[in-house]
């Protein structure tokens, strides 16, 4: 059976996978349903931070799915509080609101932004503003796609609802020059992933928490991405010492095998939330806190932070000593690395075909750079085995 023709003929084309049809996975690597094995080094964006099967989150899936799964938000259950509990913990801030997906703890954000600024602030009825960075990537309901600055996420999904503001990424000055009365917030991505791992200058974090505490807007940062050890750092902020306002996360909080997101902020925000005001059916649900928890567990327990920061320099290290004529940046932190490609030679997905015909699972974005965002498992051997593959690759464009 074609399963890529049969999967084509009855999914929507939202996607434009590899043409590759994984079959089974365990740790760092995945099998194909012929039998050849690849290195992942895409991690699925961060989702499976903790490799693949991870031993201890399936044993604590499967032991809590057999007692107790989903029940609503209509009881309590024993594991959220402690979930929630050591989640506040890591992140240094008072409360959280688990929801499901990255997305979902993104509109979570915005709408306590924008019900704190009318609360606290006193901005005027439907007037609040949220300050947001071009070329940012938040998710795709309607109301993150509306204030993209590309036009292939908003083309056709129209009317968009109002109220955000885009400024240059990395531009702390333009950020103080779109404040206004009516600014609630900055939501940002303080590394931006599909964008291309674009690191913004050192010091932009600090003078963003500075003039949001001088004008007394909310710093919102999305870490869904960079968050849990990704940038060699529990958060990407941390490597700029401050602490926001509010934080979003999700992927690897789901340990690989489900959808797990919240937004943590402190108590002030937090407090702006009533009974009804907002929710989700399976958000915090029994099964996805036991997997959260054992989440932070293992990526505390197993030094998955120390290890990405060690292990993403070696890796950068190697990309960069790289020859190819292709290359025109690295840049990243931790174990994750965008190689930035010339596309008036080659496009960026055709760089991804060919490491895939070499056992290396990557993904472009954008058409010009490539994205390597192994699981935090990986040893070194591992990175070594799939450097071969992408010199070789790189190297075929040298003159």
């Amino acid at each position: 059976m074609d399963l890529i023709a049969l999967e084509s003929s009855v999914t929507a084309a939202n996607y434009d996978p590899l043409p590759v049809v994984l079959r089974d996975a365990k740790g760092v690597w995945a099998t194909d349903t012929q039998g050849r094995r690849y290195l992942d080094m895409m991690s699925a964006y961060s989702a499976v931070s903790l490799g693949h099967g991870h031993p201890r989150i399936l044993k604590a899936m499967m032991e809590q799915a057999s007692k107790l799964a989903v029940t609503s938000r209509a009881y309590h259950t024993e594991l959220l509080g402690p979930f929630l509990e050591r989640l506040v913990q890591i992140t240094g801030l008072d409360m959280a609101l688990p929801m499901n997906t990255g997305a979902e703890a993104v509109e979570t954000a915005v709408k306590a932004a924008r019900r704190w600024g009318y609360a606290r602030k006193k901005i005027a009825k439907d007037q609040a503003e949220i300050i947001v960075a071009n070329n940012n990537f938040h998710g795709r309901t309607t109301t993150i796609v509306g204030f993209s600055s590309d036009e292939s996420y908003r083309e056709g999904f129209g009317p968009f609802a109002g109220g955000f503001k885009a400024v240059p990424f990395g531009d702390a000055r333009a950020v103080e020059q779109a404040i206004t009365a009516n600014t609630c917030a900055i939501l940002i991505e303080p590394i931006q992933g599909e964008a291309g791992i674009v690191v913004p200058p050192d010091g932009y974090l600090k003078d963003l928490r500075a003039l949001c505490d001088r004008q007394d807007v909310l710093l919102i940062l999305d870490e869904v991405q960079s968050g849990l050890g990704r940038t060699g750092r529990w958060f990407a902020h941390q490597h700029e010492g401050i602490k926001p306002d509010g934080l979003i996360l999700g992927k690897a909080l789901g340990g690989g095998v489900y959808p797990v997101s919240a937004f943590v902020a402190t108590r002030d925000v937090m407090s702006v939330f009533n009974p009804g005001s907002h929710g989700s059916t399976f958000g915090g649900n029994a099964l996805a806190a036991r997997i959260g928890l054992e989440a932070l567990a293992v990526i505390e327990e197993e030094h998955l932070v120390e290890r990405s920061a060690e292990l993403g320099g070696y890796l950068q290290d190697r990309l960069r000593a790289m020859r190819s004529n292709i290359v025109r940046d690295v840049r990243g932190r931790g174990l994750w690395v965008g190689v930035e490609v010339d596309a008036g030679v080659v496009s960026a997905r055709a760089v991804c075909d060919a490491l895939l015909e070499n056992g290396v699972l990557s993904k472009d974005t954008h058409g010009t750079v490539l994205r390597f965002a192994p699981p935090l498992t990986i040893t070194r051997d591992e990175i070594d085995w799939g450097m071969e593959r992408i010199e070789r690759v790189f190297a075929r464009a040298v003159h």
